[in-house]
């Protein structure tokens, strides 16, 4: 009986795009999918639920269990759709010019469906080292879903060797990128008629006092310490919504910014956020309070992940070079899970998979052909080197 041929990257994209996993919702149908894929090759997985039973990670072993080996990160949401003006149904992927659209296709769908697309020949292979696919949620949304993943796999299994987190990157191997801190800040003033301004505390003034505290801090961020490996060389700061007020004539009593830092590795992105927090409870609170007891300036964290920055000389570092058939290397801006991986598991990890991350979160979000052929031949070297 003749064995099917594997299904090509480009077919399974098609269905992974086909399900629509942005992060408010759920992405089961897609992890139900994948666990049967599997299934159908004899492939065991584990599902790490998350606290609702909504979400799930998945984390298949393919070879040995008892050995350390290289995982291959992937996460399965999306961002939104909403308000995008795409040619084409975002949830059905469409090829033209050498091109497939869809929401997912680049950040991350395609190396997932990359990934599934070796499945056959990792396990018709004589793996030394196990492969590990590791398939998060809530990416998208601060990096939530991977710590459960994380943890199970370096409580099941000996800590792998490398991981390989197929974020958009042009098959580039990427050492390093920013930490991120995103807060929101909720300023509480008291409303009064703005004929009697002085009698109210006005929410919208102290939250743009706030606001110029963040951008002062930016200022000087950018003349402290660089890495010229990073497209934007700095930590930066970064007030990216501002919401208050009713109408002109009330002094507004509640006003609300989100904020942001991206840290260099170096920088205590804690520390950042700690210097906000301070110039409200020392500078801002007082003056309010001395007003109206009531008031006060409160913090939410929106989103937290680290920084990743693997050293250009690790033995992870050269690995990735000869598996990618490349020698150059390079730090980028956005974050990843990649961070995750070193903190949690110690496992030393590179950033890289197919697609261009100027793509990304974009309407008529597309990724190449040529990419998804470029990411198959990392992971037929990735399988080669499992094999030795």
């Amino acid at each position: 009986m003749l064995t099917p041929a594997p299904p090509a990257a480009a077919e399974i994209l098609a269905d992974l795009v086909g399900f629509d996993t942005t992060s408010r919702g759920s992405n089961l149908p897609l992890i139900d999918y994948v666990e049967a894929f599997l299934a159908r090759r004899g492939i065991a997985s584990t599902r790490i639920p998350d606290e609702t039973g909504e979400k799930a990670n998945l984390l298949a072993t393919i070879g040995p269990a008892d050995v350390p080996g290289y995982v291959l990160s992937g996460h399965t949401d999306v961002v939104p759709v909403d308000g995008q003006d795409w040619t084409s149904d975002p949830f059905t992927l469409t090829q033209r010019d050498g091109r497939l659209f869809g929401r997912g296709a680049c950040d991350m769908k395609g190396f997932l469906a990359c990934c599934l697309g070796r499945v056959d020949a990792m396990r018709l292979a004589d793996l030394k080292r196990p492969i590990h696919l590791a398939f998060s949620y809530d990416e998208e949304v601060g990096c939530k879903g991977v710590p459960s993943l994380i943890r199970h796999l370096v409580a099941t299994h000996p800590r792998p060797l490398a991981c390989f987190v197929g974020e958009p990157t042009e098959m580039q191997v990427i050492v390093g990128h920013k930490a991120k801190r995103s807060y929101r800040a909720i300023v509480t003033g008291r409303t009064c008629h703005s004929s009697l301004a002085p009698r109210g505390v006005n929410a919208v003034d102290y939250a743009a006092r706030l606001v110029l505290k963040i951008r002062e801090m930016g200022q000087t961020l950018a003349k402290g310490l660089h890495d010229d490996l990073y497209d934007v060389p700095v930590t930066t700061a970064h007030t990216g919504t501002i919401s208050g007020g009713t109408a002109l004539n009330i002094v507004p009593d509640r006003c609300e910014i989100a904020f942001e830092f991206r840290a260099l590795p170096q920088e205590d992105a804690d520390a950042l956020v700690a210097e906000v927090m301070r110039f409200a409870a020392d500078e801002l609170e007082p003056e309010m309070r001395a007003v109206a007891p009531e008031t006060g300036i409160a913090f939410e964290q929106i989103s937290s992940f680290p920084g990743l920055d693997t050293d250009i000389d690790a033995e992870v570092t050269r690995l990735a070079k000869r598996l990618a058939g490349r020698n150059d290397h390079a730090k980028v801006a956005y974050g990843t899970e990649g961070g995750r991986f070193v903190e949690i598991g110690a496992i030393p990890t590179i950033v890289i998979g197919p697609g261009s991350i100027e793509q990304a979160h974009k309407a008529d979000e597309f990724i190449a052909l040529a990419e998804l052929e470029k990411c198959d031949r990392f992971l037929d070297r990735v399988i080669e080197d499992a094999c030795r």
